[in-house]
This record gives structure tokens, C-alpha cells and sequence, in this order.
């Protein structure tokens, strides 16, 4: 863990004197020291990064220039809101020579889209631009200078994150912002600390250890109340991606240990992070990670690199691969909450917010059998979130693995008070909600709060993986890559479902899909790479597999593909 409010070595000798030197005038913004300071972490010629959904991210050794300016405008960004902002060194699933950081708002959420621009504008300033960009931004922003800053860092396991997250303290101290350096913690471990502060402490204590408590005494309360059927011991085998995942786990499994015992494989004691393994690989290969033996029906789950995202999978009795994806996560947690709900004679609006890649099976079974309404938006967590807060209970998922919970603060108060006036069975059913609250991380996808409320959920229903994992059938579907010049040539409505250039796309993927039964396809730009992301659905895998690799081709032909043309074959 950092020490205490800290101090780096470019500190002038009192960040206190030096703000009131400051004083109104954006001019004295001792420019002479940011000007000192950007050059030491000087921006490469010609290189323009854009921030995206997650963020920077890139390789590495292009990262210096943008970490000391982000840390300038977590300072400005700090100043406006009157709040402590956070900043996270992480390229989460990329392989590990890249790195990335990207920012985090006073209530745990993702960087608000206008301040995603000054950051893209900071990040590509040239050196000679930096104090009238720094100044643009204040003027437009309306930034009070005199006010103070507090940010606070978190970092991955990257050998380069060390070292960019100094950059981060650099430009944050230039500016006379106070900050606290977490170390190493995961993704969402930094968008809690982030919300705690923010809440004083009503959210929880923004610690490690406050974490840590607060989630397993949670989890403990609960997994106290399941009827022990067959499975008296639970144990899960976690493949944690080589990645920050392990060591949190490692430090956090004693405090739950009584209702769960993990398997930590993948700890990056001697692999390399997300190499061969991690929830992405184990989503997009459909196969087990590398390094982990699976006996025929035990529960294991992948996180990613940076543990914001999660996926179950096992062999049945016969060897073959299951996996359990964002979809069939958020299929069980909903389910579990509206049972609850019902139990307890509560009729609150419960919503489950999905992206276009979410398989139409379960779309159907949330709606149909379960009666849940079901919502699309475009693929971006913050998209997800934004729509999961319209709900008194939003319960929101990628396919990918990556999603929570979030319960208004009406609905916190109504279940506390249930849980205190009601009585015997609705008083439990009450006490369970209150406890599954508890063990969300409402700021954001987290891999080790939703393995809790999964284990949690399993041994309350007496679930084995297979049951959970048969509660609808996954229509088949491809998911590929096709790189292309530039990626801007795609744009799509209708949240990401349907493209609207380059002109003659859509109708060429209309036509493919005619072909195939219970099919569908759309096509996205990437977020990150200039490559474009095609996803297909249909009643075989096979057809599924033919029909992603026809849509290929026509992104290839009709959106500028490079490289090799697109190969049929998986």
C-alpha cells in the first residue's frame, strides 16, 4: 500500500504556498514548472491516441507523455467537482507490453464523455501547446484553481505500470493536487476507493481491508443461510490471467474462506499475463486456459487481467468444453433478485440491460419465462451503466463477463427497513437482499464481488454449474476479427446493430442472413485497434461459423480490409 497523503520528488517545497502564488490567474499556473516537467515526459512526434471506451491504451513505451498529463487533468477534473478522482494504470486484457490508464469520476463511474475529449486533446497537445490547452480546458470548464485537488492511483501487475504510475503523481503534484498512491489493486478495487471517499465512508471504507470486509462478511451472512445439499464443501478453481486477480484473491480468501475454498491457477508466479488464458481468451476460444486440469463437471471461472471481468465454464461427463458467459450471469443473478423480490411482496422495477452480442437465448428466456424486461445499448460499459441507473434494481452484463448490480438508493433504504419490520420467511428473503447489496461493487464489473454473488446464489438454490448452465440453451455463434485501414469507415444505430456506412454493408449482411435459420449478424469498429469486430448467431455452429465468415468478406470488401482476405475455417 502507498503511505499516507504523498508527497513526489518534483513537489515545490509547499503545494499550499505554491496554490495561493497560483491565485486567480490561470497565467501564473506556475506554467514555467509545467512547461519544466511535460518536457521530462515528453510526447512522441506524430503520435495521436484517442481516449476510448477503456480509456488510453497502446504500447507501453508510448504511455510516458499521457500519464503526466492525465495526472494534470485528474487535478483539474478534481478541482471542478470538488471531489477526489481516480486514476487506473491498466490495459486490462491486452497483452502485457501494452499499458493504458484511464480515469474515474467522484461516484466510481467512467470519465464523463466531455471530459473524455479534454483528454484526447491533452493527450495529442504538442509541448508548445500544453498552457494554452491546460487553460482552454479550465476556462471551459469553469474550473475553480483556488480549490483543492485529491486524486488517488491504483495499478496492475504490468512490469511498465510502476513506473507510469509515477508519471501520473508527476502531473499531479505539478498542480498542486494532493494525492494517495493504492499501489497495486484491481480495476474496480480503485472505482470502490473512489466511491467511498466520495460517499465519507457511507458506501464503505475506502481501504483494501474495507473491502475486503465488507464483501465476505457479506457473502459469509449469506452462504450461512443455504441449505448444505451434496456439495457440504464448496470449492472453485479460478484461472486468475497472470494478473493483478491473484494477488487480491490471495490476500482476500481467509476473510471468506468458511463459505468458499478457491484454486488459484494462473497467478503470475510464472506465466504471462493473459497469455493463453484469462476470461477473454477462454470467451473468444471457447476452450479452458492453459495451465489448469478440469475434471468433468467442476465449477471454474476465468477473470481478465485486470479482474473487472468474469466467465464460468466446465466439462460435462462426456469432456466437452460449457461456457458461462455475462449473459447467463446476468440470466441467474436477475432471476435470484426477482425470486427474492416476489418472496419479500415488493413489486419493484427490475431491468436487465444487454449489448447487441448478448446471445438471443437469453434475451428470450429473460423476457418469456422470466418476465424480466430486457434492454439494449451500445457496447461500452458506460453505456450499460448509464441505462442499469434508470431501474429501481438494474442489473446490467456483457457477454464478455464484465457487469453488476446497481440498486437506488430508495431501494437500499425500503430492504433495510424490511429487513429490520418484516416477518420469518419475508424477514430472510429481506436479509438475503440486503446482504446481496452488499456484496455488489455497485462502481463497476468486479470479477471477485460477482464470483461471491455467484457462489453465493448457487448454494443458496442448490444449484450445481450444470443445472444453472441448462436454464437455456446459447444459440450457436462466431465471433471475428477483420482488420482494416481505418476504422472510422464503419458507423452503426440502433445500438451497434445495424451499419449505416460504408454504403452497401447492411444490405449485403441482410442478404447473408436470409440464408441461415434463427440467424443474426452485425458488425462494429473496435474501440481500441483498427480492426472490426463481426459477430454472428444462428441455429448451428456451423451456419454460425459460415455466416461470421461471409460477413467478413463483405467488411473486407466494402470497408477497406489489409492484410491477408478472411479464411473460412476455426
Amino acid at each position: 500500500m502507498g503511505g499516507e497523503w504523498g508527497q513526489s520528488a518534483i513537489c515545490p517545497e509547499s503545494a499550499q504556498e505554491w496554490t495561493i502564488q497560483v491565485g486567480q490567474h490561470l497565467l501564473d499556473m506556475d506554467l514555467g514548472a509545467i512547461t519544466k516537467y511535460s518536457a521530462l515526459h515528453a510526447k512522441p512526434n506524430g503520435l495521436i491516441l484517442q481516449y476510448g471506451t477503456a480509456g488510453f491504451r497502446t504500447k507501453a513505451e508510448h504511455l510516458d507523455h499521457v500519464m503526466f498529463r492525465m495526472g494534470l487533468l485528474a487535478v483539474l477534473r478534481s478541482k471542478q467537482t470538488k471531489s477526489t478522482i481516480g486514476v487506473m494504470v491498466t490495459a486490462s486484457h491486452n497483452p502485457e507490453e501494452d499499458n493504458g490508464v484511464k480515469l474515474v469520476d467522484p461516484l466510481g463511474e467512467m470519465l464523463a464523455p466531455s471530459w473524455e475529449e479534454h483528454a484526447t486533446y491533452l493527450a495529442n497537445a504538442e509541448e508548445q501547446d500544453m498552457q494554452r490547452v491546460l487553460i482552454d480546458i479550465s476556462e471551459k470548464e469553469a474550473v475553480n484553481l483556488q480549490q483543492d485537488a485529491f486524486v488517488v492511483i491504483g495499478r496492475d501487475t504490468r512490469p511498465s505500470s510502476e513506473k507510469l504510475s509515477q508519471s501520473v503523481i508527476d502531473g499531479v503534484t505539478v498542480l498542486g493536487g494532493q494525492f494517495h498512491d493504492y499501489g497495486l489493486l484491481t480495476t474496480p478495487q480503485l472505482h470502490y476507493m473512489v466511491y467511498c471517499r466520495n460517499t465519507g465512508g457511507r458506501y464503505g471504507k475506502a481501504t483494501i481491508e474495507g473491502y475486503y470486509q465488507k464483501l465476505s462478511k457479506a457473502f459469509v451472512e449469506l452462504t450461512k443461510q443455504a441449505s448444505c445439499s451434496g456439495d457440504e464443501y464448496r470449492s472453485l478453481k479460478v484461472d486468475c490471467a497472470n494478473g493483478i486477480g491473484a494477488l487480491k484473491l490471495r490476500e482476500m480468501e481467509h476473510y471468506f474462506s468458511q463459505g468458499l475454498s478457491v484454486q488459484l491457477f494462473n497467478d503470475g508466479s510464472k506465466g504471462k499475463l493473459n497469455h493463453l488464458c484469462g476470461a477473454d481468451f477462454v470467451k473468444s476460444h471457447q476452450k479452458p486456459p492453459q495451465g489448469m486440469e478440469i475434471k468433468s463437471n467442476e465449477r471454474c471461472c476465468s477473470f481478465d487481467g485486470d479482474a473487472d471481468r468474469i466467465v464460468y465454464y466446465y466439462h460435462d461427463a462426456d469432456g466437452h468444453f460449457h461456457l458461462i458467459d455475462g449473459d447467463k450471469i446476468a440470466t441467474l443473478i436477475s432471476s435470484f433478485l426477482k425470486e427474492l423480490l416476489v418472496e419479500i411482496g415488493e413489486s419493484l422495477n427490475i431491468g436487465v440491460v444487454q449489448t447487441a452480442y448478448a446471445n438471443g437465448s437469453s434475451t428470450r428466456y429473460l423476457e418469456e419465462v422470466m418476465k424480466v424486461p430486457v434492454y439494449c445499448t451500445k457496447t461500452g460499459v458506460k453505456h450499460l451503466h448509464h441505462k442499469a441507473q434508470e431501474f429501481d434494481i438494474g442489473v446490467y452484463f456483457e457477454a464478455n463477463g464484465h457487469g453488476t448490480a446497481l440498486f437506488s438508493t430508495a431501494v437500499e433504504m425500503k430492504i433495510k427497513q424490511s429487513a429490520e419490520q418484516l416477518e420469518d420467511k419475508k424477514r430472510k428473503a429481506a436479509k438475503m437482499l440486503e446482504n446481496i447489496i452488499d456484496l455488489f461493487n455497485q462502481a463497476a464489473g468486479d470479477a471477485i464481488s460477482d464470483m461471491l454473488v455467484i457462489e453465493a446464489i448457487l448454494a443458496l438454490k442448490g444449484l450445481t454449474v450444470q443445472q444453472w448452465d441448462a436454464l437455456y440453451t446459447d444459440l450457436p455463434n462466431r465471433q471475428l476479427k477483420v482488420q482494416v485501414a481505418d476504422r472510422r469507415v464503419i458507423s452503426t444505430t440502433n445500438a451497434e446493430r445495424q451499419a449505416v456506412t460504408p454504403p452497401g454493408l447492411q444490405e449485403a449482411i441482410n442478404d447473408l442472413v436470409k440464408k441461415y435459420k434463427l440467424s443474426r449478424a452485425f458488425v462494429r469498429p473496435s474501440g481500441t485497434e483498427d480492426v472490426v469486430r463481426v459477430y454472428a448467431e444462428a441455429d448451428s455452429q456451423e451456419s454460425a461459423d459460415h455466416l461470421a465468415h461471409e460477413v467478413s468478406l463483405a467488411v473486407f470488401q466494402l470497408a477497406g480490409g489489409i492484410g491477408e482476405r478472411p479464411q473460412p475455417g476455426f
